[in-house]
């Protein structure tokens, strides 16, 4: 495949990614009359059309969506032999690209990325975060990503290490009846009012599937895409949330519960078969650098709010 044929395909990517030519070309740094005859190339040379234009944009047509795949990883595949001839050569620099679910993102990444900045600081790592937990699987499918942490996908078989599991939590507003307790049934929350994921978000169905279990149907004062919103909504009293505790600080002003029965997720880090050494060097670091909440400091979330509770009670 020429390189030009290599170019083509990321300039098909990079408008899929977008959305539009405009975009496309802005990020690409090139015009949108280049980019438009570099795709225009590119349907002649596989015989059909993969761009639909439309007044709001473009799409892919039933050929492009069948064309996207391969292209992927004809793409990844090509930057992942450019990145192993560099490290053979003795070069250090490149990209790294990674999948996150968003939650991770918050809780679980920074440690891990502090790690492998210090060692590798001409290594560019690019994030993919996920709030579908069907999408970041496919990232690691479709090659779009190189590595993930986030759940499992099932029936993976290429090479991943546990990291442990995150704990579940209960949140409720600060002042809650509930602020001397520190822990929770969920039957016990089933007549409050929710802040919920939205359900386009990885961990709605978790909750859900926790409530059902319980019996109930959590009843939504909001619902929410963004992971970090979740908390706030709850500490400015619109309802209580079910949360992973990795992304509570220890400022939250409300109170943290954990669930009885205990509930966790599983979380590790893993990669393709055969992957770049690079990548299998993240695996590794990954493992021993990754920092979930452990027990200790998880009891501490809250603490200001349970014994500041009864001096705002009493107006003090």
């Amino acid at each position: 495949m020429s390189m030009t044929t290599l170019r083509q395909l990321e300039y098909l990517l990079a408008v899929v990614d977008h959305g539009s030519v405009t975009e496309a070309a802005a990020h690409l740094r090139i015009s949108q009359p280049t980019l438009s005859q570099q795709l225009k190339a590119l349907e002649r040379g596989v015989g059909t059309l993969l761009l639909e234009r439309t007044p709001r944009g473009v799409r892919l047509t039933p050929a492009g969506r069948a064309f996207l795949p391969g292209a992927r990883h004809a793409l990844a595949g090509a930057q992942r032999a450019t990145g192993a001839a560099r490290a053979v050569a003795g070069m250090t620099h490149g990209e790294l690209h990674l999948a996150s679910v968003l939650s991770v993102t918050l809780g679980v990444l920074p440690s891990v990325l502090a790690c492998w900045h210090q060692h590798h600081r001409l290594v560019d790592v690019v994030l993919h975060e996920y709030a579908d937990l069907d999408d970041f699987a496919a990232s690691m499918a479709d090659a779009t990503a190189d590595v993930a942490i986030g759940p499992l996908p099932e029936g993976w078989t290429g090479p991943h290490h546990p990291l442990g599991a995150e704990e579940i939590v209960a949140i409720v507003p600060p002042g809650d009846a509930l602020h001397s307790r520190r822990t929770v049934r969920l039957t016990e929350l089933a007549a409050r009012r929710w802040v919920l994921y939205d359900s386009a978000h990885g961990l709605a169905a978790t909750v859900e599937h926790l409530c059902s279990q319980a019996g109930f149907t959590p009843s939504a004062a909001i619902r929410s895409r963004q992971t970090a919103a979740i908390p706030r909504l709850v500490a400015a009293g619109l309802g209580v949330a079910v949360v992973p505790a990795n992304i509570l600080t220890p400022d939250f002003p409300g109170t943290v519960l954990r669930l009885t029965p205990r509930q966790r997720r599983s979380l590790a880090v893993f990669a393709r078969p055969a992957p770049h050494p690079l990548v299998s060097e993240f695996l590794s670091l990954a493992r021993d650098s990754a920092r979930l909440l452990p027990d200790h400091l998880l009891d501490l979330l809250g603490t200001q709010a349970r014994t500041s509770a009864p001096d705002r009670a009493s107006g003090r």
